[in-house]
This record gives structure tokens, C-alpha cells and sequence, in this order.
């Protein structure tokens, strides 16, 4: 940590959703500040009627927000909004208001927006970033490969198996699991795998009962969640296209990811997906016979950029 920012105060606003609050952090680390995590909720009527509503009071929050005000606001998702333009007034504009992702509000709020490539907001006081921000750097991979050290007695080549599931725009049919499982099973080396809640129970039990073995790591979902150590340990990362966090983040590590394709999608993370291939981060998992091909490319640094444009721009410093 850097002394000289020890005295800065940062808070950290959102509504509890941890993809979002991890980007968050991930600019506070970059910025090298301590931080404080205020996760909210929003009072009637502006919990149905946020952010359109504005006119925020105290009353809007809970729990209340109140000074001092920190000297950065780093905040995202739709209920911190009402809470930014709060801050920002009550702070008499003295706290630099941050808002990491599209508002769907004018950029005029905030001091700085961020947002990824594939959202259409553009601003002077907006900044492009080629993915989602989040907390990634090598010194956490250290560190989770140092705490996750089991990892290691499983045989390399390692596939890190990052399975989401079904969303708003993506379903994870028995036919894409069942291809799925098909693909893996090839695969010359060891497979580390998780399943969210989003996978379902069905395509979980057809995965772990199908690539059950004693070179494959299966996690429990009773144990810690072994995410980093598994970003850590592999060579190769595997993983599915509904989620643009766990794409992001994977992206960061500068290892071999390939996409798994589920049914649906959306016009937005289609595009995410088309920028990171066309950057060379990303490629489409098909039809292997076992065989992946290594490769390089430059690691997002999407947190850095962020807090790189706070210190410039800010004048706090």
C-alpha cells in the first residue's frame, strides 16, 4: 500500500452483487487506497423508481449514509446510483464520484464513468475499458497458489473448467452439457472444475458423474470456493460465455482462455466476446480431438486503466 494515499478515504458502494462490488475493488486496489464496503438497499419509492426519480434524501438508504464523506466513491449497479448523485451532493461535489459500468443515466452524474468497450456510452468524463475491471493480478495468483497448493498434485497439462449456466440470455441445455462433457472427456490431462447454481442440478450431476476421476478435480460446492486457485494452477481456461465477469477475469491471468458456447445470448456480450477474440485473449472452444493449442496475448489491465484515469483526472493524488 502506498503510504501517501493511507489518509485518502474511499467507499465502496453497491447493492451486495458480487460480480459487480469485485470490480469495484479491483479499481481500489489498483488505486492503492484503503476502501470501505457499503452494500445498500434502497427505500420506497426510489426502490422502484430508481434511479429515474432522484430527489434522494437520507431516508432513501438503508442502512443511512452519512459523513464523512469519502474522498473517492467508486460505485456500481442500478441502486448505487441514487447513492452516488447523494454523496456527490451532500459532499458539496468535494467527493470524485466514480460509476463503473453504463448507469442508463446521462455520464453528467458522475465524475467518471467506466465502461466496458461493448456498451454504447461514450463522454468526455466517460473511459473505455476492454472488458470488466475486477481483481486479478498476479500477486493474487501467488497468493492463491500458494493457499490452493493441492492443486498441484493434479497432472499438467491443467484445464481450469469454469462452468456458469443459465441467464437472461443464455441456456445451458442437456445437449450443450452433454457436448460438453463429450469435449472434456478427450482432453490429454487434468481437469479442474466448478459449477455454479446457474448450471443446474441436472447438467452438475451429468458433469461430475461423467468426468469423475482420480486426474480430475471436481469441486464439492461445500469446500471453499477454489476459483482463484484454479485460475492459478491452470495452464488452459475453459470457460462458458454467460458470464462476462468470469470472462473478464480469465482474460486478465494472460493464459489460453476458450469459450464454451451456450444456447441464446445478447447483442451486448456477443460483442464482448467478438472484441475479446479479435484482441487475441479469447477463442471459441471447438471441436479438439484433445488438442489445445497455447498462446499468447497481452493481459487485460482493465482495473489499472481505471484508476490510472481517477489519479489523473482527479486531482486527489
Amino acid at each position: 500500500m502506498n503510504t501517501l494515499n493511507d489518509n485518502k478515504k474511499c467507499w465502496i458502494v453497491t447493492e451486495g452483487l458480487a460480480g459487480t462490488e469485485n470490480q469495484c475493488v479491483g479499481v481500489a486496489n489498483a488505486l492503492g487506497i484503503p476502501y470501505e464496503i457499503k452494500r445498500i438497499a434502497l427505500n420506497e419509492p426510489w426502490k422502484s423508481l430508481s434511479p429515474y426519480i432522484g430527489f434522494e434524501k437520507a431516508r432513501t438508504f438503508d442502512p443511512t449514509l452519512y459523513p464523512p464523506w469519502p474522498d473517492v466513491l467508486i460505485a456500481s449497479g442500478r441502486k448505487s446510483i441514487a447513492a452516488s448523485r447523494y454523496i456527490k451532493k451532500m459532499s458539496g461535489d468535494s467527493t470524485y464520484t466514480v460509476q463503473i459500468q453504463d448507469p442508463r443515466v446521462s455520464s453528467k452524474y458522475f465524475d467518471l464513468v467506466a465502461v466496458p468497450r461493448h456498451d454504447p456510452l461514450r463522454g468526455d468524463n466517460v473511459i473505455v475499458t476492454h472488458a470488466s475491471p475486477n481483481k486479478i493480478t498476479p500477486e493474487l495468483l501467488k497468493d492463491a497458489k500458494k493457499h490452493f497448493s493441492f492443486l498441484e498434485k493434479y497432472p499438467s497439462p491443467r484445464f481450469a473448467v469454469l462452468v456458469g449456466g443459465t441467464s437472461k440470455a443464455y441456456k445451458m441445455t442437456l445437449r450443450i452439457t452433454n457436448d460438453l462433457v463429450h469435449k472434456l472427456s478427450h482432453i490429454n490431462g487434468s481437469l479442474m472444475i466448478t459449477c455454479s447454481r446457474r448450471t443446474g442440478a441436472t447438467n452438475r450431476k451429468i458433469i461430475k458423474d461423467s468426468l469423475r476421476s482420480d486426474a480430475n478435480y471436481l469441486w464439492n460446492e461445500k469446500e471453499e470456493n477454489p476459483y482463484l486457485g484454479l485460475l492459478a494452477w491452470s495452464d488452459f481456461l475453459l470457460v462458458t460465455a454467460d458470464s462476462a465477469s468470469m470472462i473478464s477475469e480469465c482474460c486478465t491471468t494472460g493464459k489460453p482462455v476458450y469459450m464454451i458456447d451456450l444456447e441464446g445470448g445478447s447483442q451486448r456480450i456477443a460483442s464482448l466476446h467478438e472484441h475479446l477474440i479479435n484482441y487475441g485473449a479469447l477463442r471459441r472452444l471447438k471441436n479438439t480431438n484433445g488438442a489445445f493449442e497455447p498462446y499468447n496475448y497481452t493481459p487485460l489491465d482493465d482495473a489499472q486503466l481505471v484508476a490510472h484515469e481517477i489519479k489523473k483526472r482527479s486531482g486527489i493524488f
